[in-house]
């Protein structure tokens, strides 16, 4: 299973991670995409903290919904409400999106169940993310996939990420990458 690494400003700063650290977990864990996201904070600090990442790692890296600092990664991933902030009619909003970061750039959009799922097949996108699988300490989520999320991923055209609550030793057939987050340093 390839690993997808969730670096979260506020946990990390809650567990008194450094990116330093956090990336160092990261190589010693074989992964290979780190998404970092920072729900709270201004975007000259996101800024800061991207241009310190990519110092730190040259694998990878993915913006969680800022797309105006899609040019300091690899890509964007957006959520549901995200996306449609962008444009209502979400492929013109994948096609707007495009046009800003530009077509070489990774676009990844969470996806919470079947429709989702089916609607994101008729978008230009690398991946999606789907879950959550479990509950998790880093985001509210009402929505628990648990066995489900594997029969839902072999629908998906796109590769796919399984997101929220999923652990280092959790496997699935379907699932392109397992996002890992604070579950670094776990199993």
């Amino acid at each position: 299973m390839n690993i997808y690494a969730l670096c979260d400003q506020s946990t990390l700063s809650a567990k008194g991670l450094s990116l330093k650290e956090f990336v160092a977990l990261c190589k010693k864990n074989s992964v290979e995409i780190i998404q970092y996201r920072a729900k709270s904070d201004d975007l000259l600090y996101i800024k800061s903290q991207l241009i310190s990442l990519r110092q730190l790692w040259d694998k990878f890296l993915i913006i969680n919904d800022h797309y105006a600092l899609a040019s300091f990664c690899d890509g964007v991933h957006l959520g549901q409400d995200d996306i449609v902030a962008i444009d209502s009619d979400k492929t013109n909003a994948i096609n707007i999106l495009r046009s800003v970061i530009g077509k070489d750039k990774i676009v990844g959009l969470s996806t919470h169940n079947e429709y989702e799922i089916l609607e994101a097949n008729d978008l230009d996108l690398n991946y999606i993310g789907l879950g959550a699988y479990r509950p998790t300490s880093t985001k509210d989520v009402d929505n628990i996939l648990g066995d489900e999320l594997d029969p839902l991923a072999s629908i998906s055209k796109h590769k796919v990420a399984a997101i929220g609550g999923v652990k280092l030793s959790d496997t699935f057939k379907y699932v392109h990458y397992s996002v890992i987050g604070s579950g670094l340093h776990e199993d």
